[in-house]
C-alpha cells in the first residue's frame, strides 16, 4: 500500500466558491485532452512547458467574425494583426482565410512579405518607419498609415527623391469617451491636428491619400466608443469630399476588441462581461451607414482584430514542481510555467484547469512559476483540488501576446505545437537551446581564458 504524505494540518475556512448572480462554483473542471489529443501524451512527447494552438478553433473564429460583420455591412475586410502572434503558421492560418496583413514593425513587414502576402494588402502601421522601410512599402504599393508630422515631411521627401506616389492613411486620435484617451498615436481630431495632415498629403500632391485609420484602445469593453470612432472617422470623410472632391476608399476601425479573459481585478468572469462580436459589428456598421455616404461611394470597413480572433485558440500545459504552505498558512503550488512565457499573467486572471482527476476538496492556492523572483505568480488566488509533483495543468485562452512579448529569464522558451483540423501536432516553433540562446554573443580576445582553475 503506498505511504500517504504527511501534511501539517491547518484552520481554515471551509468556501464552497464565490457567490454572484450566476450562482456558486463547487466543482473543478478537469481538461485532460485538447480536440481529442491527450495532455499528459503531448507533454511526454514535446515536453513541459508547452504551448498549443489550435488551428481548427482559429479559423472557427474568424469565419464567424467575418460571417457577423459581412452580414451586417456590404465592404468588410480583416488584417490580421502581426504583433498579436506573430509565428508564420499562425499567420497563414489567417491568410488562408482571407485576412491582408497589419504590421507595425519593419521586421513585421518582412514576415508578411515572406508569408506570401501581396504588397497591396498589407497594412503599415507604428511610429517608427525608416527611410528604407518606407521606400519599400510605397514600392510595393502597400498601405502606409501615417502616424506623425515628422514621418509625414520624410513620406514626401523620399516619395520626390524616388519618383514614387505611395497609398496613405491617417492615424487619427479622438475622445471616444474612454480615460484615459489613446492619445500618444497618430493625428488628434479634436484640436484639427487631423485636417491639417489631410491638407499638408493633398496639397503636397506626391501621396495618394486613400484611407482613414483608428485604434482607440486596447480590450474594449464598452461598444459605444466605436460608434463614437466610426462617426468622427466618416465625418472627417465627409469634410475632405468637400473641400477637395476627394472621395475616402476607406475607414480602418483597427482593433481593440476583447477576448473573453478574465482581466485582474473583475467581479464577474470574462465569459459574463466582455461584448459579444455582434454588438461591436452592430454598433460600427450602424455609424458608417448613418453617416450619409453615397451608395456608391460607401468605404470599405477595415478590421484590425488581433486578441479576439486567437487568445482562444492558444493553450499553456505545464507541470507541478512542488507544493509549499506560506508563512501565513496559504496553500502554494510551484509550476513550470513562469511569467516570462505567460506574460499575460500580468492582466488576466487565466482560467486553470488540471489535466488529471483529483480529490474532492479543494482550496485556495497561490500559482507560483519557476523564476527567481517574488513577481513570478500565474494566479494570485484559485481554487484547485491538491496538485503533486508531477501532476499536470492547462491555462487557458494564451495565444495572444504571449508569443510575441514573452523572453528568456531563467528558463529557455518552450516548443509551440499547432493542432490541425484533424488533430495532428505539429511543431510550429522548435524549444530554445543554449546554443541558440548564445549564437548571437562575441567573447572578446581578452576573456577568451578564464583565470579560473
Amino acid at each position: 500500500m503506498e505511504k500517504l504524505r504527511y501534511e501539517r494540518p491547518i484552520i481554515k475556512k471551509l468556501n464552497t466558491g464565490f457567490v454572484n448572480k450566476f450562482g456558486t462554483q463547487t466543482k473543478n473542471e478537469v481538461v485532460s485532452h485538447l480536440e481529442g489529443a491527450s495532455v499528459k501524451e503531448l507533454i511526454h512527447q514535446y515536453g513541459s512547458p508547452l504551448f498549443v494552438i489550435s488551428e481548427k478553433q482559429i479559423r472557427r473564429n474568424f469565419q464567424h467574425a467575418s460571417r457577423v460583420f459581412k452580414t451586417r455591412y456590404p465592404k468588410v475586410q480583416f488584417a490580421w494583426s502581426y504583433k498579436t502572434n506573430y509565428l508564420n503558421a499562425v499567420c497563414r492560418v489567417f491568410h488562408q482565410e482571407g485576412s491582408w496583413a497589419e504590421v507595425v514593425s519593419g521586421f513585421e513587414y518582412e514576415k508578411a512579405l515572406g508569408n506570401g502576402v501581396p504588397g497591396n494588402k498589407i497594412i503599415f502601421n507604428g511610429p517608427d518607419k525608416t527611410e528604407e522601410q518606407l521606400i519599400l512599402a510605397a514600392q510595393n504599393n502597400s498601405l502606409i498609415h501615417i502616424d506623425h508630422f515628422d514621418e509625414l515631411y520624410m513620406l514626401i521627401k523620399v516619395s520626390e527623391e524616388f519618383s514614387l506616389k505611395p497609398r496613405v492613411a491617417i492615424r487619427v486620435n479622438m475622445d471616444t469617451g474612454i480615460y484615459p484617451k489613446w492619445d500618444r498615436f497618430g493625428f488628434n481630431y479634436e484640436n484639427g491636428q487631423a485636417w491639417s495632415a489631410v491638407t499638408k498629403i493633398i496639397h503636397s500632391g506626391l501621396l495618394s491619400l486613400v484611407g482613414l485609420h483608428c485604434h482607440i484602445g486596447t480590450f474594449m469593453l464598452e461598444t459605444a466608443a466605436y460608434g463614437i470612432a466610426a462617426t468622427k472617422l466618416s465625418e472627417l470623410a465627409h469634410k475632405i469630399k468637400a473641400n477637395f472632391g476627394l472621395a475616402v476608399q476607406y475607414l480602418d476601425l483597427g482593433g481593440g476588441f476583447p477576448s473573453t479573459n478574465t482581466l485582474k481585478g473583475s467581479y464577474l468572469p470574462g465569459t459574463d462581461t466582455v461584448p459579444t462580436i455582434d454588438q461591436f459589428a452592430d454598433t460600427i456598421s450602424e455609424a458608417i451607414l448613418g453617416a450619409g455616404f453615397d451608395q456608391e461611394e460607401l468605404p470599405l470597413l477595415i478590421l484590425e482584430t488581433g486578441r479576439a480572433l486567437v487568445d482562444d485558440a492558444g493553450f499553456l500545459l505545464g507541470t507541478v514542481l512542488a507544493n509549499k504552505r506560506l508563512s501565513d498558512g496559504r496553500s502554494s503550488t510551484i509550476l513550470d510555467i513562469g511569467v516570462n512565457s505567460l506574460f499575460t499573467a500580468f492582466w488576466y486572471d487565466h482560467k486553470v484547469t488540471p489535466a488529471q482527476e483529483g480529490g474532492q476538496y479543494t482550496e485556495e492556492t497561490v500559482l507560483y512559476g519557476p523564476l527567481c523572483m517574488n513577481i513570478d505568480i500565474i494566479r494570485e488566488n484559485i481554487s484547485l483540488p491538491l496538485l503533486k509533483r508531477g501532476d499536470h495543468v492547462v491555462v487557458h485562452k494564451v495565444g495572444a501576446y504571449n508569443m510575441t512579448q514573452w523572453m528568456q529569464f531563467i528558463t529557455l522558451r518552450p516548443n509551440i505545437l499547432l493542432l490541425d483540423q484533424n488533430s495532428h501536432p505539429h511543431v510550429i516553433r522548435q524549444a530554445e537551446t543554449l546554443n541558440y540562446l548564445q549564437s548571437g554573443e562575441l567573447v572578446p580576445e581578452h576573456l577568451a581564458k578564464s583565470s579560473l582553475s
